[in-house]
């Protein structure tokens, strides 16, 4: 915006500005009066100054402002100013006084600036002392000490003229040893709104109030019915907590007329916070610990729900993606922008369902409001069609001599809500000390004062602070806005009405370009990697989700864990950020190879046909379904499946199950044949590794039958050879037996006849010993040494004992 934007339309009359100058010189003649009348001074009093002067030591006394009450007072309040004045120097400092300036009247909004940037200089220039009797005196000042003073003013005795923007200083003078002259040593430079009076056109203002936190949530869940979900940490229960930045928030914005800017991914997190959820442990062999805030879950909860129930609120896509790395790096990756839709239509259903209010859902909101023609047409690509931009990073309008209204229309149906650049950003820095936020507050009010008399026109003003703000900072925002709408020249508005307000004809509307947005905000940007690797993890998700029984299960965590891999909230924390999408996706793989084959080793085939079973397995908590297993032969000529080079049949397998399929194969060739075992899901797409394995087949043709009928005949033949000879052997002997029989009996007769007393003595039938081969032995019988020999040769195959 011009510099000319700067200045006031009005300006002290020629009457004010002569009795201003009157009262002046009427307070100077007495002072001057008692210099002429003093005694000749001595040398070395010739040697000092003759009226205050700035201290060699430039600012050898901290002098703050820790309290500025009111911060914009009307006709017949007290202003009182407090904070402490500590000496930084080596000397002690004697006859010190803290006292009260106004200087001259502030009416640019750059003046205000340059005073605030040189608050505590004391070679800036300071109004003349307020009478001394509102001043706060020390005897000294010791090195290293701070004291604290307070000073109460009326209004009245300010001297203050014409509406605007005073310099109010806060000044300590006294003496040092090496300087024994009354010298300024400290000052603090503030401003002081004045316009006690309604102003005819009040400036209405909107302030966003951010409720805005980290990525808190994995995409891991428990395998239980209620899907326990998993945090990164516990870190969102100490945000929530009483006196945490998201309970300050929201315990401050309750009473405050603003327009809610919600992120509904942080209102999910704490909703899942309400019952059981895990925290993982600190190593990987630990379980998962409990987190136990479910009473400060909904507690936080409730207080929203009330804080926002009379509010407008404004939904921003889940997760609040970074629109700008979107923009820069993710549109050249096929699917980005499709996160990006489902975001947007998960964010107003979010919200309803957990607030019971109907959110906006038409508004987006870049990081810090800087904006180029890509980032604003992937901005409304989802559906919104405002733009929060930002007055630094937003042509203002040539030769104005005042800030326009907020809205800007861009073209396409597109209105570029453009926020004041000044007010938006004092909130930055650390608000813990209690003199920064009392400066952040006067300084917010002072150029809210400024930009309210530039001129008569009505205009609406937009305030778009920092994403997220500390609770600090939420406490100095609530202080500047409290004081705001209790002011004489502002008024609140809701976001949209002052999206719908008329805008400034005047005012630019030409969008940055790319080459100028601001490079330290390019720096933080997500990488194109990013993207990629948010893609690869979607085409995953795609894949596996269509074999589920249940894909809501899987879909609502992972997608909702995608969007938030591309939050605003990653900027600067690039290591953060990688991590956690890198945790989406291998868990994401995790679940995927729950469901597989079994490996499988060399498989043999004894026949023409046979039967080849290959084993799914299910490790999932839910049953998969829509899957196809496809057999395939790498060698059909030696090995068909069922006919063909391949066979697919239909899976469907339970939680915690195994399903084993048979394929029937058919053998053309003896010799091994390779086959691979594939899952695919039923749009034809590989899922899973495949297996694949070995298959012997050693297959019974005719010939080989042929051989083994040769060998069982001949087998035959020999034993019934072996068998007649058996037969033939025996007789013979049997018919030794009685030859040798009958010729043993004509002997015993002829000797009988010989000696008739040796015929008694003879042993009788019963008891003598037989000695007839084949006869049973007797126990005193010698043993054998050789078995009877035959004279007929051995037959075929019959063993010969020699």
């Amino acid at each position: 915006m011009a510099e000319a934007a700067d200045f006031q339309g009005t300006s002290p009359s020629p009457a004010r500005r002569w009795l201003r100058r009157t009262v002046a010189v009427l307070a100077g003649t007495p002072l001057l009066a008692g210099l002429l009348q003093l005694p000749a001074a001595s040398p070395a009093q010739a040697a000092a100054p003759a009226a205050p002067r700035t201290a060699s030591d430039d600012g050898s006394v901290a002098v703050s402002v820790d309290s500025l009450t009111p911060g914009a007072p009307a006709e017949g309040d007290t202003v009182t100013v407090s904070g402490t004045v500590t000496n930084k120097g080596k000397k002690a400092v004697t006859k010190a006084a803290v006292g009260l300036r106004v200087g001259p009247l502030l009416d640019t909004r750059s003046s205000i600036d340059t005073v605030a940037k040189n608050s505590g200089d004391v070679d800036s220039p300071v109004g003349a002392e307020i009478d001394d009797k509102y001043s706060e005196k020390f005897s000294k000042l010791a090195p290293g000490v701070s004291q604290p003073y307070t000073i109460s003013v009326p209004a009245d005795e300010l001297d203050l003229g014409q509406d605007g923007v005073y310099d109010l200083s806060v000044t300590l003078t006294g003496e040092t040893s090496d300087q024994p002259w009354e010298q300024t040593l400290g000052v603090r430079h503030t401003f002081l709104p004045w316009q006690p009076d309604e102003a005819d056109i009040k400036t209405k203002t909107t302030f966003m109030w951010p409720l805005i936190s980290t990525v808190h949530m994995t995409a891991e869940t428990g395998s239980d019915e209620e899907q326990t979900p998993v945090f990164l940490d516990d870190e969102l229960a100490g945000e929530i907590s009483p006196g945490g930045r998201l309970d300050r928030m929201v315990a401050l914005g309750r009473d405050l007329d603003v327009t809610w800017v919600i992120d509904p991914d942080l209102l999910a997190s704490v909703e899942a916070m309400t019952t059981r959820y895990e925290i993982p442990g600190e190593n990987a062999d630990d379980k998962n610990a409990v987190g136990g805030h479910q009473a400060v879950a909904k507690r936080w909860l409730t207080e929203v729900q009330k804080a926002v129930a009379d509010k407008e609120v404004v939904a921003l896509p889940f997760g609040d993606p970074d629109l700008a790395s979107l923009a820069h790096h993710g549109t050249s990756v096929t699917g980005s922008l499709r996160h990006l839709k489902e975001a947007t239509d998960v964010a107003s259903g979010t919200v309803e369902s957990i607030l019971h209010v109907k959110p906006s859902t038409d508004f987006a909101w870049p990081v810090e409001g800087a904006v180029d023609p890509s980032i604003v047409k992937v901005s409304t690509s989802a559906g919104a069609d405002k733009v929060i931009a930002r007055g630094d990073t937003f042509e203002g309008g040539r030769d104005l001599t005042y800030t326009p209204t907020a809205p800007r229309p861009i073209g396409g149906g597109t209105t570029a809500v453009v926020a004041d650049a000044r007010l938006s950003t004092v909130f930055d820095g650390d608000m813990t000390r209690a003199s920064a936020s009392t400066q952040a507050v006067q300084r917010f009010l002072a150029q809210s004062l400024t930009l309210a008399l530039q001129t008569d026109r009505p205009r609406s003003v937009v305030v778009a602070p920092q994403r997220t703000p500390s609770a600090a900072q939420a406490q100095t925002m609530a202080e500047a806005i409290g004081a705001l709408q209790d002011s004489t020249w502002s008024q609140p508005q809701d976001l949209t009405a002052a999206a719908k307000s008329k805008p400034d004809p005047a005012a630019g509307t030409e969008v940055p370009s790319a080459s100028a947005y601001p490079k330290s905000l390019r720096k933080q940007e997500l990488p194109r990697s990013a993207f990629e690797q948010i893609a690869r993890t979607q085409d995953k998700l795609d894949r596996f989700k269509v074999i589920l029984s249940d894909q809501s299960r899987v879909v609502t965590p992972f997608g909702r864990a995608l969007n938030r891999g591309m939050a605003a909230s990653w900027r600067g924390r690039p290591a953060e950020a990688a991590i956690y999408r890198s945790g989406v996706e291998t868990y994401l793989d995790t679940l995927s190879g729950q469901v597989r084959l079994i490996e499988k080793s060399e498989t043999k085939l004894s026949g023409r046909s046979a039967t080849i079973p290959v084993t799914v397995q299910n490790n999932l908590v839910q049953g998969v379904e829509h899957l196809v297993l496809r057999l395939t032969s790498t060698n059909p000529t030696r090995l068909e499946i069922d006919g063909n080079a391949y066979e697919e049949q239909p899976i469907a397998v339970s939680g915690g199950h195994s399903q084993s399929v048979k394929f029937t194969t058919n053998a053309n060739a003896n010799g091994r044949a390779t086959v691979v075992a594939q899952l695919y899901t039923q749009d034809g797409r590989p899922y899973g590794q495949p297996v694949t394995f070995d298959v012997k087949v050693t297959e019974i043709t005719a010939t080989v039958m042929l051989v083994i009928g040769g060998g069982v005949l001949l087998l035959v033949l020999a034993g019934f050879r072996m068998y007649t000879q058996r037969k033939r052997a025996a007789a013979r002997k049997a018919e030794e037996r009685k030859q040798d029989d009958a010729a043993n009996e004509a002997d015993t007769d002829a000797d009988d006849t010989k000696n008739p007393e040796a015929s008694d003595m003879r042993p009788t039938k019963e008891s003598a010993p037989d000695t007839r081969e084949g006869a049973p032995e007797q126990p005193s019988d010698p043993a054998p040494d050789t078995a009877p020999e035959s004279a007929d040769p051995s037959g075929t195959g019959e063993r010969v004992d020699r």
